[in-house]
């Protein structure tokens, strides 16, 4: 089964999809890291982020796998053609990028058949802007996780703080979300909107571990359903 949790950029949705995923003993694919990936790869060969035809050209030929630890569901790692990119993908400089690389139609075609072929294949976590529109409409268990643009900002000023890379300046942090929601919401392909049978959740001042737990509700109650209607 699927479970898709879609939402703007610093809402939680890759925190939180590790966590629904290590709850319920799924695995995540973290399909922001796949874009990413073709963003850094783009960025490394010099390719023009506005040309939809050499980036297609680039997705369709790269090779995006994740490395996992035995016995734990989510990856560790996240690999182009076999170069370990986990890091280099999490800087401002690839925030800045993917909007572009993830809005090429070519690219979102390349990418989605990858997700669609890994995910059909077990029970996953899946997590980015048009899973539950797109990817896997098919889902029985579809979350929008959102937030202020004012406290995704927030968070994304102590991750960066944390990390030690990024942008550590509030404004220049909250200009860019609301650049990468104004983006992300006006593509002509697979736009970031709510899925009409998605349960929209607000985590604007709200405990990540209520979150959590109210998408394991959803989860099991949508488990049960499907349990269901196959004995049926």
């Amino acid at each position: 089964m699927i479970v898709a949790i879609d939402g703007p950029s610093g809402a939680g949705k890759s925190t939180v999809a590790k966590a629904v995923a290590r709850n319920l003993g799924y695995s995540c694919l973290d399909t922001g890291a796949m874009y990413r990936a073709v963003a850094w790869l783009a960025l490394q060969e010099g390719v023009d982020l506005a040309d939809e035809g050499s980036l297609g050209q680039l997705a369709r030929r790269c090779t995006i796998e994740f490395g996992h630890e035995p016995g734990d569901p989510l990856p560790r790692r996240v690999l182009v053609d076999g170069v370990d990119v986990t890091d280099a993908i999490r800087t401002a400089q690839i925030d800045k990028a993917v909007s572009p690389v993830s809005a090429a139609p070519s690219v979102r075609e390349a990418m989605v058949a990858q997700q669609q072929r890994i995910g059909r294949g077990g029970d996953y976590v899946v997590e980015g802007r048009d899973i539950g529109t797109c990817v896997f409409p098919e889902s029985p268990a579809k979350v929008f996780l959102t937030a202020s643009a004012e406290e995704r900002a927030h968070r994304r000023v102590r991750q960066n703080v944390d990390r030690g890379v990024g942008s550590i300046d509030y404004e220049e942090v909250l200009a860019d979300i609301v650049r990468r929601d104004e983006a992300d919401s006006s593509r002509a392909t697979s736009p970031l909107v709510k899925a009409d049978d998605a349960v929209e959740i607000n985590s604007t001042g709200t405990y990540i571990e209520d979150i959590i737990d109210r998408i394991c509700d959803l989860a099991r109650q949508a488990q049960e359903r499907e349990r269901f209607a196959t004995e049926a």
